[in-house]
């Protein structure tokens, strides 16, 4: 049974430390792309050379704000099947800070996927779906792009919720998925104040009620990163990221399980 960390917290960094944070952004920034890598996947995905699709996840110990488990899963396409699964058992050592969710989360997914890229090259997947924004953020670099810059590979950002980026909100968001997004599969592309393209919002291919905010990570576009995410929905999230919370929850489980108590010997 794994220790968990119950009642610790985690220190607020200081305003030198997020404007490190922000110059570390901005610089990494200057290596994004948001152009097609792969310009056939976002027309005729099952038809073309796409084969392997990446998703991850960070799942907490119940009760614990410092204890997770990091996942990485990658699924066959089309037949979203997981073929690769990896799990780590980690400690968090930053706080939950809205626009910096890479200085907590990248630093225990990135050594997962140089594993893979290592030891299995043959299942490390063409691009990740990631759980958290590409540049739908407040400048332009989230968690999916912030990964996908570090990692060298092509990744999506997928997110539930949105925050203010470039005057466009939560209010503004909910009134253009009610009026531009009413069937199901459909989406509206969001653009802030400035006329910067910031993503997307999508209603589900099950019609479900709850929007998806997708945008690009890196090495791909808009067009391309709304593909993806349609074509790997069976429900609301898109499979990839969904295998990898679901998986990183049983796995958390099985860790923290208490032992089993062994069988009384029969007299």
């Amino acid at each position: 049974m794994a220790a968990v960390s119950v009642g610790e917290t985690l220190a607020q960094p200081s305003d030198e430390i997020k404007a490190n944070w922000e110059r570390e952004q901005l610089e990494l920034k200057r290596r994004l792309r948001t152009d097609d890598v792969h310009p056939e996947w976002s027309v005729l995905p099952s038809t073309s050379n796409l084969r392997l699709i990446g998703g991850t996840d960070i799942s907490f110990v119940k009760g614990s704000p410092v204890d997770a488990c990091a996942s990485i899963v990658v699924l066959s396409y089309p037949a979203l099947k997981v073929v690769y699964e990896a799990y780590s058992m980690v400690k968090l050592t930053a706080p939950y800070i809205s626009g910096f969710l890479a200085f907590r989360e990248a630093p225990l997914l990135l050594p997962m996927i140089e594993e893979l890229r290592a030891t299995k090259p043959d299942l490390l997947p063409q691009v990740f779906l990631v759980d958290g924004n590409g540049i739908l953020h407040p400048r332009g670099f989230g968690l999916a792009s912030h990964l996908g810059v570090l990692a060298n590979i092509p990744t999506v950002g997928v997110a539930k919720k949105t925050m203010l980026v470039d005057g466009v909100g939560i209010d503004e968001c909910d009134q253009i998925f009610q009026t531009q997004c009413q069937s199901p599969g459909s989406h509206a592309v969001l653009v802030g104040n400035s006329g910067t393209t910031l993503g997307a919002i999508v209603r589900p291919p099950n019609g479900c009620n709850k929007a998806l905010y997708v945008s690009p990570g890196h090495l791909v576009s808009l067009d391309t990163a709304v593909s993806l995410t349609l074509v790997t929905c069976k429900v609301r999230i898109p499979e990839p990221i969904r295998q990898a919370d679901l998986r990183s929850r049983d796995h958390i489980r099985k860790m923290t399980a208490p032992p089993s108590k062994p069988k009384g010997k029969k007299t």
